[in-house]
């Protein structure tokens, strides 16, 4: 295990560019306030990036193992590592709600953060810059909808707990595409009692509720479309889940029609981490191998299409997550480096380096070393916003 981290980490020191700021390698907290990489000649039209939460070396490994050595993510010719500690003194783990939001907005936050600095002010993210510049939009994620990763793009409130004032914030934008779970803060909403739902339809949205028929059996109707998944929380992967893949290959060619400028979207393999924050090493693998088929589903339609950029990363580490002995070919076994759960048994994040694979158009900019926060810099120069 350590001999394919060590690897991975020669692999991406050795295609690092010239572009790295000092920022991104030194000791201190400063933080590198806007990229300083040159855009290929080509620009991409659209963008998708792809966050597997809680995904660190050992979750993507145990999926290559598992799967035999086959994973869609070996594919990206193009590697690097993100640091990600979060814009507080007194750590350097971050949360899924700082992490999501260093991505979206482009500054390092306080844990908890939705879309806002660390005064708490709202900040414009990458997707609602993307609307505001005339690109679709989008997301889709196997957790509710309101959780910290996706509402990070689209919301600002200053605690990710606040999943009805989230909800809220959905309506002031005009997203294209929502799939994920989270109905009832919609819906069955306690603070104000009011219906979203009807208030998206009356803005011209699709809205579908979860039913057992498959995403493909579903018309789409209308130049809007919220797909929920579930009242609540989706299921697992275990538990019968699979919509993730379909969902993330039609969101690809829903978006793509719906402007000819280009899109952005923001997909979420949510589950990893909870099966880390279980130590729970079935969770984790089999939530990885269906997070890598969604990257399997884009990644073909970003090869047809040739102006899109994948990216694919995650926010943080969950877990310590090892693979140890009596690990084999199709049988992994894992180890978790954290052993103190806290009061509900969970287990927390690492300060782990994160890999960010890239492919597509403006690639090249995502090797080497870097903060988190250089990965909205990146997109927004690549976009040319």
């Amino acid at each position: 295990m350590k001999k394919l981290f060590y690897l991975l980490i020669l692999f991406c020191l050795s295609n690092c560019t010239p572009s790295v700021s000092k920022t991104a390698t030194d000791s201190g907290m400063k933080v590198s306030s806007k990229s300083v990489t040159e855009p290929n000649k080509k620009r991409p039209k659209n963008i998708i990036l792809m966050v597997g939460d809680g995904m660190g070396i050992s979750q993507i490994t145990a999926g290559y193992y598992m799967n035999q050595g086959k994973l869609n993510l070996t594919q990206f010719p193009y590697v690097g590592l993100h640091i990600n500690y979060p814009q507080e003194d007194s750590t350097i783990i971050t949360d899924s709600a700082a992490g999501a939001t260093a991505f979206s907005i482009g500054e390092k936050t306080y844990n908890g953060a939705i879309g806002v600095d660390k005064s708490g002010n709202a900040k414009e993210t990458i997707l609602e810059m993307a609307e505001k510049n005339g690109y679709a939009t989008g997301m889709v994620a196997t957790c509710n909808i309101q959780h910290a990763t996706p509402a990070s793009f689209i919301a600002h409130v200053k605690s990710r707990a606040d999943y009805e004032p989230i909800s809220l914030d959905f309506l002031k934008t005009d997203i294209d595409l929502i799939i994920g779970g989270g109905k009832q803060y919609f819906d069955n909403r306690k603070t104000d009692s009011r219906n979203l739902l009807k208030e998206f339809e009356a803005k011209g949205y699709q809205v579908t509720d979860w039913t057992k028929e498959d995403l493909d059996k579903v018309v789409v109707k209308k130049n809007k479309f919220m797909y929920l998944t579930a009242n609540a929380q989706p299921l697992t992967a275990e538990q019968g889940r699979d919509y993730l893949p379909f969902a993330s290959k039609m969101a690809c060619n829903f978006l793509q029609k719906s402007s000819t400028k280009g899109f952005f979207m923001m997909i979420e393999g949510s589950q990893i981490d909870w099966g880390g924050h279980a130590a729970n090493n079935n969770y984790i693998i089999t939530e990885m191998l269906d997070f890598d088929k969604a990257v399997g589903e884009v990644l073909e339609f970003a090869k047809r299409d040739g102006n899109t950029l994948v990216i694919v990363t995650a926010d943080h580490e969950t877990g310590g997550y090892a693979l140890v002995k009596g690990s084999k070919w199709g049988k992994v076994v894992g180890g978790f480096g954290d052993t103190k759960p806290d009061k509900n048994g969970s287990i927390y994040h690492t300060a782990d380096f994160i890999p960010v694979f890239a492919f597509g158009p403006g690639a090249e900019n995502f090797t080497g070393t870097y903060q988190n926060t250089e990965i909205y810099h990146k997109m927004k120069m690549l976009f040319g916003f």
